[in-house]
């Protein structure tokens, strides 16, 4: 990896979204994305792997292997089969001692999804997912935690992944949080006979005010990076890994902080043309009612 510091995409923790940055001699370091925070740079060079991080420590790409430009992760085929070595998605680490969460997340209307989660991570992964609403269904050990996935996919149908694209369409307009509590009410209710470590109630998290939903535009488009290519402006919202910046000329564009990792990244003037080609977002059409 070149001696400079390049974006290892955005990190959320219970006080935020930040960008990460990483340099192979002085670490790591964290710019959090606070509303009205100027945002200017251009990208500069080739992408290139991120490398793996485990447990807080990083394991730098061995090669430096470049990363295709439009790709949605800024891993290599080897970093990324490491990655998931040791992963809870792969069922790999079956005896990890923590307790974990299941939860039942929303993110359009007919469309939720259940998950587990380290429940130490205090809801930071339904932040890095995007949930617009959620609910915790249940708490125990991870092998009876990835058990109530499977029933709750098998008999009700519900899926443990979301099409991006119907995320994006979803925020802008956003659907009124009562209406996703009431949804995300009716599927507790059906789950909680088919889990026996279910909770009793039902407690409803929304991330309206952590994402900043009402600065979303419906007209915002999503920018594309690429070498050269520049945005200048401020931070409006923060949705998952989507950064959305208010631009100079009254434009909202849409900043996927997956596509950003991996890049060099140098400061531009705040008041800069942004360059970067802008191509309207993908409005999902409604997905049938799970329920």
């Amino acid at each position: 990896m070149s001696g400079e510091w390049r974006c290892a995409g955005l990190r959320w923790s219970v006080s935020g979204p930040s960008l990460v940055w990483r340099h192979p001699g002085h670490g790591e370091r964290l710019s959090p994305l606070t509303a009205g925070r100027a945002l200017a740079f251009t990208v500069t060079g080739r992408r290139q792997c991120v490398g793996v991080r485990r447990g807080g420590r990083l394991t730098p790409c061995a090669v430096g292997a470049e990363v295709a430009e439009g790709a949605v992760s800024a891993q290599c085929a080897e970093c990324a089969r490491l990655d998931r070595a040791h992963s809870v998605a792969a069922d790999t680490m079956a005896d990890d001692p923590r307790p974990y969460d299941v939860y039942l997340a929303w993110f359009a209307p007919g469309l939720l999804k259940a998950g587990i989660t380290a429940a130490e991570r205090q809801g930071v992964r339904l932040l890095e997912q995007g949930a617009l609403s959620y609910a915790r269904l249940a708490h125990g050990p991870l092998m009876a935690a990835r058990r109530a996935e499977a029933v709750l996919a098998a008999a009700l149908g519900v899926p443990d992944r979301v099409p991006y694209a119907a995320k994006r369409a979803a925020r802008a307009p956003v659907v009124p949080p009562e209406q996703r509590a009431a949804e995300l009410h009716e599927l507790f209710a059906r789950a909680k006979g088919l889990v026996p470590e279910a909770g009793e109630r039902c407690e409803v998290v929304h991330h309206d005010e952590a994402f900043r939903l009402e600065a979303i535009r419906t007209d915002c488009g999503v920018a594309e990076p690429g070498p050269g290519r520049t945005v200048a402006g401020q931070v409006a919202a923060v949705a998952g890994p989507d950064v959305y910046v208010s631009l100079p000329d009254g434009r909202q564009v849409l900043l996927d902080a997956r596509q950003l990792a991996g890049r060099a990244l140098t400061a531009a003037a705040p008041d800069a043309e942004t360059t970067m080609p802008v191509r309207k977002p993908v409005r999902a059409a409604a997905p049938e009612a799970l329920f």
